[in-house]
């Protein structure tokens, strides 16, 4: 009888087991989510920064500008994936109140 009890356990089991592993795959989700919308605002946020004070590029071509946005980016998504601003961890507090 203590065999058919473990195996009573076990399918008991199996449902929690199952929805905390979604519940783990959908934070990770938003956490990923949250950290992508930072970094997109953080390149919003820098390229309006280097736009408004350095007016033309050294050189006025287009190379330059196109550099200029890659590298933006390139530092916006480092920042943001350090922890950045803060923002995704406010958007995933903001969340998990739901």
């Amino acid at each position: 009888m203590t065999q058919m009890a473990n195996i009573g356990q076990s399918i008991a089991a199996a449902p929690l087991d199952a929805a905390s592993a979604a519940k783990a795959q959908e934070r990770a989700a938003l956490q990923k989510a949250a950290k992508s919308f930072e970094a997109i605002f953080m390149r919003q946020l820098v390229g309006t920064m280097r736009h408004s004070g350095a007016g033309e590029s050294i050189d006025g071509s287009s190379a330059v500008d196109q550099f200029q946005e890659l590298s933006d980016a390139n530092m916006a998504d480092g920042l943001a994936s350090s922890g950045g601003l803060g923002i995704a961890q406010l958007i995933l507090q903001q969340l998990d109140r739901r």
